[in-house]
């Protein structure tokens, strides 16, 4: 296999002047760049991937940091979307690489690190919070970065979001046309954007109505679901339809439901294959693209050729996923 300086060599040309056309470099012109290119595949030259990164002062890499939690590094489906983002990243020939926050560091300290050393190109931020931190650093900074999710920030970013807000409300009018008079709502933590989003659907909607909010906060998984419905249904007014920010919570919910012996109407989001084969089957909503990850790649693969920002924001519908759970009995 032939080296940078035999293939300049065969070339007639300075290995500074291979090694520009190869990266792909502005001030080598079209022909020699096809030149150097079609001589390097025949003598199968590949370049020294470290050294041309240097020489770029690119890294090749999308980092997405994730906090864990009692050792879950992520839903089932969060890692459906990181994959397909992954998947057409790696066509780029970028990686994306997922960095595990340690419990004594905050993600804003592992993005600091990250940024200070050089080692990324771009980040992908998920579990966005209304006042994000990190946001507003990787925009001092000028780092290109997607977030998952939107936040409240007044300075423009790049992000891809489902229309929760709307979401919620169409389901709550639904539980309402339906003829529940009491309809509860398992919610998260309002400090991400998501959750409240999601959250203030509902509202608006039992607010139209004239109706009592019936609303209790759990943790992001099963046993918060668990816990939010015991708590939910032994209050003063049990419902009789509940909401649930996610599907994970709504299966907690469910397994609760049924100790109970309570016949409720329940819905979740995020269309989490299990819920297709839990007691009575899980009815749920869904962001209504075919491949949400492949939209985050694409919305990274802009950033990074510098597209204008007000062109990289994609709010998508979201649309129910009917089974089972949303027909139960309304009183």
């Amino acid at each position: 296999m032939a080296g940078l300086k035999e293939l300049a060599e065969s070339l007639g040309l300075s290995i500074t002047t291979v090694s520009r056309a190869l990266d792909g470099y502005s001030d080598v012109s079209e022909k020699t760049r096809l030149r150097v290119v079609a001589a390097a595949n025949a003598a199968g030259y590949r370049p020294n991937a470290a050294a041309r990164r240097l020489r770029r002062q690119r890294t090749d890499i999308v980092m997405m940091p994730l906090p864990s939690t009692d050792g879950e590094i992520a839903t089932s489906h969060l890692t459906r979307v990181v994959a397909s983002c992954a998947r057409d990243l790696l066509a780029h020939r970028i990686n994306l690489m997922i960095a595990p926050v340690p419990s004594e560091e905050t993600e804003l300290e592992l993005c600091r690190n990250l940024v200070d050393g050089q080692r990324i190109d771009a980040m992908l931020l998920v579990r966005t919070r209304r006042n994000d931190p990190r946001v507003d650093f990787l925009l001092d900074r000028g780092i290109p970065f997607v977030t998952d999710g939107r936040t409240e920030s007044a300075r423009p970013h790049p992000w891809l979001d489902g229309d929760g807000f709307s979401a919620f409300k169409t389901a709550t009018q639904r539980f309402i046309a339906d003829g529940h008079l009491h309809i509860g709502m398992i919610g998260a933590d309002e400090s991400f954007y998501f959750a409240h989003d999601r959250a203030e659907g509902y509202r608006a909607a039992m607010r139209a109505a004239g109706r009592p909010e019936l609303m209790v906060q759990g943790t992001l998984n099963e046993a918060g679901g668990y816990a939010a419905a015991r708590q939910i249904m032994t209050g003063h007014v049990p419902p009789t339809a509940i909401l649930c920010a996610t599907d994970s919570m709504a299966l907690g919910a469910l397994a609760a439901l049924h100790e109970m012996d309570s016949n409720v109407a329940i819905v979740g989001h995020d269309d989490l294959a299990m819920g297709a084969f839990s007691q009575p089957r899980l009815s749920s909503m869904r962001i209504d693209t075919e491949d949400q990850g492949a939209r985050l790649a694409g919305l990274l693969l802009r950033t990074l050729a510098g597209e204008p920002v007000a062109d990289l924001n994609e709010l998508l519908p979201v649309t129910a996923v009917d089974r089972d759970s949303h027909l139960r009995r309304a009183i």
